[in-house]
This record gives structure tokens, sequence and C-alpha cells, in this order.
């Protein structure tokens, strides 16, 4: 009988990636204190703070006049969202040239799988040897550091990260009870606060408690996840990373503007922008949607939303954002807080099944050939080279005024609207045809 090798995944994570980007894309910011964030008013929050700056005590969600008070000499960074998702896809190409089976998490974070590389790969080296090659490539091709943690399973992969920043750490096989039983709970990803409330009446504040507990205690107050956690402690949990091959029932975005917006028509024109950039997606992956929401955090933490589901499922820009306006509408009804944050989702997709004739004879035929030849376009020379109005008045302003293009950019008022373009701010992006 053959024993059964026991999983080696590697977890991999940017080290302050939006302040890596700006460090990576002005090589004169190195060794500075740098955040990102702000807002047109200096009023924002920073989204991401390198080594430098987090010594002055600057951290993530912290103002950004407080920053500016507590590191004179810092610099503020406003966000370049573009290049990180450019310089994220650079990354995560290098990854996939050292493993056959890599999961991106996030923009900056994803999971390889090295159970078999060091028979097939990496015999003349260590693991360290490989994984710090890996790093080291990351850092000189995209100029982006990344910490890394390679141990059983993904809980152990990305706890071994944690432990590593800025640098990398393995867990070897069977040393895993070892490794945990004098650290914290709370630095498991998934065990939040009431996680670890439950925990602690349970008199488990380590791993090594969790261990000792009978695990059928785990089980009756957690279910699966306590039995999980359980086989974690003891070094057990043997956790293969696995490629799911299914369809896509959604896609969503969820973005915190760099500011708060006060100006609802500002926010409309946004959410316009990003729902034409989602359709676009769908066309790519040759989806249609059958259901949309729309959901809308306020300053104040309040939040509302919306959902409609279509009478026929829906990939045109034209049908999808006529319906997006009503919700917007719906949604902003009686709400006087300014717009902190917007989340777009498409739900229960399915394949699309209709092609569209090149001249068709009804408005439906000709937006469908419309969507299509936008479609071409864009897998011909790239995302945004066709823009709708909303999307153009985004850019547009962005260029205006020399800001730095980002996913949610400053948008004009209305005078500046009338100025540019000769027409009221209320016609922008709400028009259903491209330009």
């Amino acid at each position: 009988m053959v024993s059964r090798q026991p999983s080696r995944i590697l977890h991999v994570d940017g080290d302050t990636f939006f302040a890596s980007c700006e460090m990576a894309l002005d090589a004169s910011l190195s060794g500075k204190p740098v955040w990102v964030g702000g807002g047109r008013r200096g009023d924002g929050i920073v989204i991401a703070a390198n080594r430098e700056a987090k010594r002055f005590g600057v951290y993530t969600g912290m103002a950004c006049f407080e920053a500016k008070r507590l590191c004179p000499h810092g610099v503020l960074a406003k966000p370049q969202y573009d290049e990180y998702r450019r310089l994220s896809r650079e990354m995560f190409q290098i990854m996939e040239q050292y493993t056959p089976t890599l999961v991106p998490m996030s923009i900056d974070e994803g999971f390889l799988d090295l159970t078999t590389m060091r028979s097939h790969v990496w015999r003349d080296t260590t693991a360290a040897g490989y994984v710090n090659g890996l790093r080291a490539r990351i850092q000189e091709e995209t100029g982006l550091p990344v910490s890394a943690g390679l141990g059983r399973s993904t809980w152990m992969a990305k706890l071994a990260t944690s432990v590593a920043k800025p640098g990398f750490v393995e867990v070897p096989p069977d040393s895993e009870k070892d490794f945990l039983a004098e650290r914290h709970v709370g630095e498991l990803a998934g065990v939040g606060r009431r996680r670890e409330r439950s925990l602690l009446i349970l008199g488990a504040r380590t791993f090594g408690d969790v261990a000792r507990l009978p695990s059928t205690v785990l089980k009756q107050k957690f279910g699966i996840w306590g039995q999980q956690l359980w086989l974690f402690a003891n070094g057990q949990w043997n956790e293969p990373l696995l490629l799911e091959v299914k369809d896509r029932t959604t896609i969503s975005s969820s973005t915190t503007l760099p500011y708060d917006e006060p100006d609802y028509e500002a926010a409309r024109i946004f959410a316009l922008s990003e729902s034409t950039r989602l359709i676009g997606q769908l066309r790519r992956e040759g989806l249609q949607a059958r259901e949309m929401s729309l959901a809308i955090r306020f300053t104040d933490f309040t939040e509302s939303g919306a959902t409609h589901r279509f009478d026929h499922p829906q990939f045109r820009n034209s049908t999808i954002n006529t319906v997006l306006g009503s919700l917007f509408d719906e949604v902003m009804g009686g709400h006087a807080q300014p717009v902190r944050q917007i989340r777009i989702c498409f739900n229960n997709l399915k394949p699309l099944d209709t092609q569209p004739t090149l001249w068709g004879t009804t408005d439906a035929e000709r937006w469908g050939a419309l969507d299509e030849a936008t479609q071409k376009l864009e897998g011909q020379w790239g995302d945004g080279v066709v823009l709708s109005g909303a999307q153009y008045a985004l850019r547009y302003k962005n260029a205006v005024h020399s800001n730095p293009k980002a996913k949610c950019p400053f948008v004009p008022s209305r005078e500046m609207a009338q100025k540019l373009w000769g027409e009221k701010l209320e016609r922008l992006g709400c028009h259903h045809h491209s330009n």
C-alpha cells in the first residue's frame, strides 16, 4: 500500500499591495513613508500604507489628515486602480509558471499546490529555495515584494504567511501541532470575534488549548467547522487544493469610494460606469444574467439595496443600465448621507445562447449586434477601447484635471459638466448607446 503524500499548499500575498504598487510605479518613493488614499478635499481615509509609514503609526482606515499629522514628511498617493490590476495580472502570470494548480483569492494573493513539485521539479533545491526563487522573480519583474507560507492546508499556509511577513515560513509535515501550540486562535483566517469569544468561553485561547478539548465539544458548538478546527489544531487537517470546475453563478463588484460622495448624480454616474464594465465581463465570458442587485452603503454605515429579476436573461447595456437607473432611484430614496460604498451584482447567470445578426431590424437585434461588435473590439484591442457615456465622462474628467486613472475617479460638478460637454449632467451615461 502506497502512503498518500501530504498536501503542500503555498500561500503568496503581496506586502502592503497598493502602497507597493505606487513604489513600483515611482522609484523616487523608495525608502519613503507612503500611504494610498485621500479624497478631493484631503478628507479621505488611508486604504494602504507601507512599512515605513506604519512605523509612524499610520494604518488602514485612518483619516489621511491624521496620517499627515503623524508623519508630515510622508507621501500621500491617490489610487491608480488600473495600474494595480495590471501589476496583479503580471504577478499571477509569474505564479502560473510555478505550479499547474493556482487559485487566486484576491487582487494580491493566491494559493499554489506544490504537493508534487519536490518529486518532479525542485529535485536539486529545497522548498525554501523554490519559493524564494518565485518571490525574487516577482520582485524583479514587477517591483512588488511578496510574502509566502507553505503548509499542509490553505489554513496553515495563510497562517504561516502572516507569521512570515515580510519573508517566507514553511511548516514542515508532522510539525504542525508544535508550530500551532502557542499561537492565538484569533490569528487563523475565519475566526472572527464571535467565534474567538465562544472558544475563550470553552477555555481555548491558543491552538494548543483547542487540541486538548474533546472533538465532540467543538462539533456540538460549531458543527463541521469545529471538527475541522480540532483536526487543524492537532496537525491532522490535510487539505488538497482543488480547482473547482463549475458554472459561474455570480459576477459582482464592491467599491469603497476614495471619498464620501455627497453628490448623488455623481454616484449614479459611477454606478452606471461600473455596471457597464461588469456587462463587458459578462459578454467576454459568454454569460447573461437573470437577476441584478444594487446596494449602497452610506457614511453613517446604514445600507440600502434593491434587486430586479429580468423576464428573460440579459447581457445588453441598454436593458441592464435602464434597470440600474431605476434601482438607483429606489435605493437612494429618502437618504441624505454621502455615499461610501457601491455594490453591483449579477446573479443566476446562464450561458449566452443567442447570436445576434450583424444588421438587425428590431431594436433588440441592433443592440445585440452593437454588443457583439463591442466584445470583438475589446477582444482585439483590450478593455476600455469602447466606452459608454458614463465611462467616457469619468475618464475624460480625469484627463482634463490630470488626475491618475482610478476605478472611482473624481466626478465633475454640474457646472463643470456643462462647460466640458455642453449638455446637462443627467444625460451623461444615461442614453442607451456607446460612444
